[in-house]
Order: C-alpha cells, then structure tokens, then sequence
C-alpha cells in the first residue's frame, strides 16, 4: 500500500469519527428506584441493595450514571448497547412486573452468573475497579438471592 492509499484511509477514518461525535443514543436517565423495584417485591437488606447498587444497577436498572467517556463515540453506543442488552435480561426497577416464575429464575440466575465470576462484567469492573465482588460480597449477594429464589412460590398450571 503507497502512502496515497493510506493518507485516504486515514483520513476516511477521522472522518467517521467526526461523523460518529453527532450520533447521541437515548440515555438510561429513568429513576434507579421505582414502584416495580425489587426492594418493593423481596426483601432487600441493606448490605445487599448497596452491592447491588454499586454492582449492578448501572446496567439493570432504569438508571445509569454515565462517565465523561460515554460521549466520546463510538464508546457511547458500546456502552448504550450493553445496558440496553443488561435491562433486557434483567432490571431490577422493573422486578415486580416478572411473573413469578420468571423472578424466580433470574434470583436462581444472580448465583450462578456471580458464582462463575461472569457478572459484574470484566470488561467494567477493569474501568470502574470499585464495582468488582469481594469473596465476601459475592457471598452476601449469593447466600440473599438463594433465600429470595427459595421463599419464590411459583404456582403450577
């Protein structure tokens, strides 16, 4: 490749990333608690719904707080497109709306995602260092929605 060929692509590229800085996507601005919360509809101690504030609720719930980076493009859209993808397979502020069933299941779920260290995700905590689980955090957070998921009757058809 001649030096012609790569000043166009580099330029093409700055260019896009120019482009990028005006695409804004919908910001996840909602309340962090609302009448659906899970606090509203299990018991949530507070050592619990503080890790889940610092841990979760950024990405499953209906509100997170966005860093100065998130308006520098493309790492917006990424960032939109994961919480959007978090509030999808679980959001705590809408909990309550869950059939039992399904509430049950995302409880059974907290333990395993956080037992097999797949959730907070690496790709966050290496940004955000405080949203990482002690051993003893992962314990709390495991032992609470184990007995949340067992006090979950769910009736049969």
């Amino acid at each position: 490749m001649n030096y012609f060929n790569f000043k166009k692509i580099g330029l093409g590229l700055v260019a896009v990333l120019i482009i990028l800085q005006f695409i804004r996507p919908t910001k996840n601005n909602g309340w962090e608690k609302s009448d659906n919360d899970i606090a509203f509809t299990i018991e949530v101690p507070n050592n619990v719904q503080q890790i889940l504030r610092t841990s979760c609720y950024d990405c499953h719930s209906n509100h997170t707080n966005y860093p100065w980076y998130t308006n520098i493009q493309p790492i917006g859209l990424w960032m939109q497109w994961h919480v959007n993808e978090g509030k999808e397979e679980l959001n705590f502020a809408e909990f309550k709306n869950y059939k039992l069933k399904r509430q049950k299941h995302k409880l059974e779920e907290i333990v395993e995602q956080v037992n097999e260290h797949e959730m907070p995700l690496w790709s966050y905590t290496l940004i955000h260092t405080e949203t990482k689980l002690s051993a003893e955090q992962m314990t709390v957070l495991t032992n609470w929605a184990k007995q949340a998921a067992e006090k979950i009757i769910v009736p049969t058809p």
